[in-house]
């Protein structure tokens, strides 16, 4: 069992239940096992696994995610396999595409959505020698990591340092090895640069200003509407500009006359053409998404063809003469295991010497998949989105960074508080 693609409606291994409903009870036993039966140890072995999975059933909006709770019998493992219990996945503007049919890796539907999450091996292959039951790992797959349990190639799996937990586990592989090797791979990002990110509060954008700053003396701008400038000035954007009240082309020259050395590209259309224009000679462009083609739940085939009308087109005779330089990048049709390995090895000790740290924005259970899509889409998170595998407690919400320190604020308020009445009550016995 892969773990990536969902049964069809008419096969019965899967079992689509309420998300919280238990499982069925086990028939009564009709006789006593013979002699030579089974022993309890394989009877273990044999009995199936109940997991939940978020799966989409159809190209469209929101509704066509659904919470499965699926049964299978123990996967035999291949060569080369773990098995992985997932307890944090990452969301990414990917999954926003393949809701909509414009992701073209992501098989047809239904099929379990979900490329990065964390969690606990519970069981590896035979010929897996370098990674063991209990092992705390981040895991990556095409698809098939938005559930309770997974099996993925053991190379996409990577040890977690001590210190980090699961939420940020999830948060690093996609984002993070996106933005590292457009930077460094691509780019060959040197000190005394200029980087302009677009979507800077995004994951993307939060990780690849992290890793503008292990470079020295690099400027950075980045767009982001106004009320998230002061986080991303703080995360280290050095001229935020907010991308729906001001022209960034013009802002941008205003500082800069001639330009910059490097432009991110997450938008497509006239801004690819304005991101062209802003390059300094010598400087390169590197396209990596179309979110201008998403405007809403269902696909939008006018969004699209304004997209594409609108995308740059130019030949190499312009390139010479303009000594610019343009690049497209896509993690997807990345196919180098040696560099992957390398490059997440590489992040997860820019990790361990603090240099880089995932942003949480906040954290929803798969029952709030809708909800967390929703913040994405509509722009409102400040770093990475996380989904939740473990079942949502009646009374639980999703928090947000904001929501948690203003947990934290009153917390420490009402302790003050309480100190200050017992110190009055000490002073008016004294009195």
């Amino acid at each position: 069992m892969s773990g990536e693609e969902a049964p069809t409606p008419q096969q019965e291994p899967e079992q689509v239940k309420k998300p919280n409903e238990p499982p069925p009870a086990a028939a009564p036993a009709e006789a006593k096992p013979e002699s030579g039966s089974s022993s309890p140890a394989e009877a273990e072995e044999e009995k199936p696994i109940t997991y939940r999975a978020l799966v989409l059933t159809g190209y469209g909006g929101y509704d066509k995610i659904k919470l499965q709770v699926k049964s299978m019998k123990k996967p035999q493992l291949k060569a080369g396999e773990v098995l992985v219990r997932v307890k944090a996945c990452g969301l990414n503007f990917a999954e926003l595409l393949g809701k909509q049919g414009l992701y073209e890796l992501l098989p047809s539907p239904p099929v379990t959505l979900g490329m990065e999450g964390s969690g606990v091996i519970e069981a590896v292959a035979e010929d897996v020698t370098d990674r063991k039951v209990g092992d705390r790992v981040i895991a990556m797959n095409r698809h098939g990591m938005w559930q309770e349990v997974a099996v993925v190639p053991a190379n996409r799996t990577f040890p977690i340092p001590e210190g980090m937990s699961f939420e940020e586990a999830a948060a690093l592989p996609i984002n993070y090895m996106t933005a590292y090797m457009m930077l460094f791979e691509m780019a060959n990002l040197r000190p005394g640069k200029s980087v302009l990110i677009h979507m800077a509060a995004g994951g993307v954008g939060i990780a690849a200003t992290q890793l503008c700053q292990t470079v020295q003396d690099v400027t950075i701008f980045g767009t982001a509407s106004a009320s998230k400038h002061e986080t991303i000035s703080q995360g280290g954007v050095t001229h935020p500009i907010d991308y729906r009240t001001k022209d960034y082309v013009t802002e941008i020259r205003k500082i800069s006359p001639r330009g910059v050395d490097i432009v991110l590209d997450p938008l497509g259309g006239s801004d690819t053409q304005k991101g062209f224009s802003l390059l300094k000679p010598l400087g390169m462009l590197i396209v990596f998404g179309a979110a201008n083609c998403v405007t809403g739940q269902k696909k939008n085939l006018l969004a699209m063809a304004k997209t594409w009308y609108n995308q740059l087109t130019l030949n190499t005779l312009k390139l010479m003469q303009t000594n610019k330089a343009i690049s497209g990048f896509h993690l997807g049709y990345i196919h180098d295991e040696e560099l992957f390995e390398r490059t997440l090895v590489k992040l997860l000790e820019l990790y361990q010497q603090g240099k880089i740290k995932p942003r949480i924005d906040s954290c929803y259970h798969f029952e709030e998949v809708a909800e967390a899509m929703k913040r994405m889409h509509d722009r409102q998170n400040i770093g990475k989105v996380i989904l939740l595998p473990e079942p949502k407690k009646s009374e639980e919400k999703p928090k947000s960074n904001a929501e948690a320190a203003e947990n934290v604020e009153k917390t420490e308020a009402a302790v003050n508080e309480k100190e200050e009445d017992a110190t009055e009550e000490v002073q008016a016995e004294k009195d």
